[in-house]
């Protein structure tokens, strides 16, 4: 008997709560987004005003871009329920692309949905960028080579799954776990990363 009482109180007040929020929100409408914006992101999801934590700022990948031609498309929605976990730099297919940070040449590849890939650790093995859809990679590029952020490692394109008519980068960043997988690191919105600095 106490304990049902116990609930019906409990729930009275929870109500209460909730239908008080409830009307607060309706007529406030921004304590409604306040509300939304303070949300905690999905696992392994970084919120893309956020700087990472232990990650420097990076140089941005493709030449002649700058911070504001750069769109956040991180948590893009894509085909099968998926999130972009990326970021896509458009420029004119043959732009050169050059490593972000320093560090080494970890694996060329050439995958269905990424095209020619170039899977690039910094100096430390803590971080992936992965650089894809590229036209070409530059000459002499090859898997173990040392790079200095802003070694040129190749061309942009729309190798891979890329539509034809929009040559780009699609760069990604992962912070690899401590077996160096870099398909089993956790994906790191790149936009902060390259603005700023």
């Amino acid at each position: 008997m106490r304990t049902t009482v116990s609930f019906l109180i409990g729930a009275v007040f929870g109500a209460t709560g909730v239908l008080m929020w409830v009307t607060e929100t309706r007529a406030n409408p921004r304590l409604k987004d306040e509300a939304v914006s303070a949300s905690v992101p999905a696992p392994g999801v970084t919120p893309p005003s956020v700087m990472p934590t232990g990650l420097p700022p990076l140089q941005i990948p493709v030449e002649g871009i700058r911070p504001e031609n750069l769109r956040r498309d991180f948590d893009q929605k894509r085909s099968g329920g998926r999130s972009h976990q990326a970021l896509d730099i458009l420029a004119p297919r043959g732009t050169p692309v050059v490593a972000v940070a320093d560090g080494t040449i970890r694996k060329l590849f050439n995958s269905r949905a990424g095209g020619l890939t170039i899977y690039q650790y910094d100096e430390a093995e803590k971080t992936c960028f992965y650089y894809a859809h590229l036209d070409r990679y530059a000459a002499g590029i090859r898997e173990g080579m040392p790079v200095k952020s802003g070694t040129l490692i190749g061309y942009v394109g729309t190798t891979g799954n890329a539509p034809p008519s929009a040559p780009h980068l699609h760069f990604a960043v992962t912070r690899l776990p401590p077996t160096k997988e870099w398909w089993k690191g956790e994906a790191i919105d790149p936009y902060p990363l390259l603005t700023a600095r």
